[in-house]
């Protein structure tokens, strides 16, 4: 079976397993019990994951706080910024109109909470509409604004550090969401002035059930607020015991996607534009979503004319693949991804997403081109 669906998530690696598995057997302890060796060790292998997190996005050590995942993260940084109990002492939230379920489903409860909401438009090709940000900042006072590093089905790339500078300059801080980035392109705290950002481990090779907040300073420097209550760890930001054997797993993963990195990124994006010009060749009509913006190495988002993406995925079972984002995959509706970007209900029903990774060869991205394309010829022919 070829696996084209890395965005969804990525298979572990086995050198992130070998790091984790003595978490999982010996090394037993819990990282709060300061009175042993156990736990000493596992307090020390935590920081060390901490201070690979953090280099892996140009951060310091402490400002890194460990989540179950890139939702758990969002959840306590939207919730800490904007305190349910006090929705009337805090200003506006304005997010872009693709930002991941997980964004748009804490903004509609803040927004029933009285926070102001307020979506910034993308551009046909999904990039960002500045000007549309800027006209948000400038029409209420605004406290924050979500902005993702790279979008999860089109793979387009969002310009952190132009939007951080705009934000800034009215006040607001910004957040983006680097699930997606992580891993695949260069992500730095300082050269791209996001405050704050939410990544997990699974995307980038790791193990599911692990992610990490970003606070610029800290959580009192950014004025967030603790959203749950517990014994204190994580500088109290996130309580409950500390998942070692996942976090250690992290940190090994954040280590190994920085080593070749550049290559990396040029061998898959070699790859994805031999499988776009394959599929274009060879099925009259295709597109390409986000064509002309500066996307992700591993991501295209394919338009095959006059069919449904659902339907033409279940006529190729050895290719893994998928029509839209894995946590919205049994939505009914069109991608609100693409039809952002001005898609036709029935263009967004035709596309799918492939997503390479590290395992992904170029023999497989020829047979995976002829798969589909034979799909395509055969359903087209009868009139599916």
């Amino acid at each position: 079976m070829i696996y084209f669906d890395h965005n969804a998530t990525t298979p572990l690696d086995p050198r992130v397993l070998a790091a984790m598995l003595p978490w999982l057997q010996d090394k037993f302890g819990n990282p709060s019990s300061l009175d042993h060796a156990y736990g000493w060790d596992a307090a020390d292998a935590v920081e060390d994951a901490r201070t690979q997190v953090a280099e892996s996005i140009g951060a310091k050590h402490n400002e890194i706080v460990f989540t179950s995942g890139a939702t758990e993260a969002l959840h306590l940084a939207l919730f800490g910024l904007f305190p349910p109990e006090r929705p009337s002492e805090a200003s506006g939230l304005v997010l872009t109109a693709v930002e991941h379920d997980a964004v748009r489903s804490i903004a509609r409860h803040l927004s029933r909470s009285g926070i102001p909401v307020d979506t910034i438009a993308v551009r046909p090709s999904g990039g960002l509409d500045m000007e549309n940000f800027s006209a948000r900042l400038i029409a209420r006072r605004v406290r924050l604004a979500c902005i993702m590093a790279a979008n999860n089905e089109t793979g387009v790339v969002f310009p952190l550090r132009a939007c951080a500078d705009r934000a800034h300059a009215h006040g607001a801080l910004l957040l983006t969401d680097a699930s997606q980035a992580l891993g695949k392109i260069p992500l730095d705290a300082e050269r791209d002035g996001f405050d704050a950002a939410v990544v997990s481990a699974h995307k980038l090779y790791g193990p599911k059930g692990t992610g990490a907040l970003y606070l610029r300073g800290g959580a009192a420097a950014l004025g967030l607020e603790p959203f749950g209550e517990g014994a204190g760890q994580e500088g109290g930001i996130r309580p409950g015991t500390l998942n070692v054997a996942g976090i250690v797993g992290f940190g090994e993963a954040c280590r190994l996607a920085r080593l070749g990195a550049v290559a990396e990124a040029a061998r898959l994006r070699a790859l994805r534009d031999r499988l776009e010009a394959l599929l274009l060749d060879s099925i009259p009509g295709a597109a390409v979503n986000g064509v002309g913006e500066a996307r992700l190495p591993n991501t295209s988002s394919l338009r095959f004319p006059g069919l449904d993406a659902r339907v033409l995925l279940r006529q190729v079972p050895e290719i893994a693949a998928s029509t839209r984002s894995a946590c919205s995959s049994g939505a009914s509706g069109p991608s609100h991804v693409l039809t952002a970007m001005g898609l036709e209900p029935s263009q967004a029903f035709a596309t799918v997403r492939f997503s390479l990774g590290r395992s992904t060869t170029g023999e497989e991205v020829d047979r995976a081109a002829a798969i589909f394309a034979e799909a395509w010829r055969r359903m087209a022919g009868a009139g599916t």
